[in-house]
């Protein structure tokens, strides 16, 4: 049902030094969430997540196309909550609902445990969901590019909640017809910014691409920064703040 179902080690998740917060991981079969709150909610959180998997298989499994689609996908009233949420998303970039399933489920799981704690971070497969108290740093994974693992984006409480999703034509096994490192894309929807990092990724097919990618970012409603990387070349937009790391 997700995107990939091949293991890929999570090598970003590593790089969070924060000790402020209490981290866990739950897993059920594709969806690997490494999460952080203020205690540990890894029961609650897997209970959210088998239920979110359980509405959405059964979704799929009456609707198939839902699964396939590589373009906007109209969903029916049976359809529930995340499925509307991911129709929503690849509508507004034209594509299909599963390339913001990532970010979905993120959203979801992490807008329930934001109930017991009053921050939460939710990473799944390089696709965040966040809300904090103080102002937190996401590293930048990018392939072979020399921006990979020396940089992060500086993520101020003002600003969240917040998805902070990327694409990658060159790193991982989900679906990109792009060639960029890293296409980041910051919104408070998480859902969207996952979809939105799919289609701005899809458009990069040589550095000389990257200020249209830029431009299509710019032209979707919802979203507040968008970061496109390609080797050494790197385009940003918005409410983007790249800081070098230690």
């Amino acid at each position: 049902m997700m995107k990939t179902s091949n293991y890929e080690p999570r090598y970003y998740r590593d790089w969070s030094k924060d000790r402020d917060l209490v981290s866990f991981n739950v897993v059920v079969k594709e969806t690997d969430l490494y999460i952080r709150a203020s205690r540990d909610l890894k029961k609650r959180a897997l209970e959210i997540v088998q239920k979110q998997r359980d509405l959405l298989e059964n979704y799929v499994a009456h609707h198939p196309g839902f699964l396939t689609a590589l373009e906007p996908f109209t969903v029916g009233n049976d359809a529930p909550a995340i499925a509307k949420a991911m129709e929503e998303a690849g509508e507004k970039v034209g594509v299909g609902p599963m390339a913001a399933v990532a970010g979905a489920f993120a959203e979801f799981v992490g807008k329930e445990l934001l109930k017991l704690s009053p921050e939460v971070i939710v990473e799944n497969g390089g696709d965040i969901f966040m809300k904090t108290l103080k102002t937190r740093l996401v590293g930048v994974s990018a392939g072979d590019s020399p921006y990979s693992g020396k940089i992060a984006l500086k993520i101020d409480p003002a600003d969240m909640p917040l998805g902070v999703c990327t694409s990658s034509g060159t790193v991982g096994h989900s679906i990109s017809f792009g060639k960029a490192d890293a296409a980041i894309v910051l919104a408070p929807s998480a859902s969207l910014a996952d979809a939105a990092a799919t289609a701005v990724g899809n458009i990069v097919k040589t550095e000389a691409d990257i200020p249209q990618a830029i431009d299509f970012a710019r032209s979707v409603g919802g979203l507040v920064g968008v970061a496109v990387i390609m080797r050494d070349k790197m385009g940003v937009w918005g409410k983007v703040n790249l800081v070098r790391r230690d």
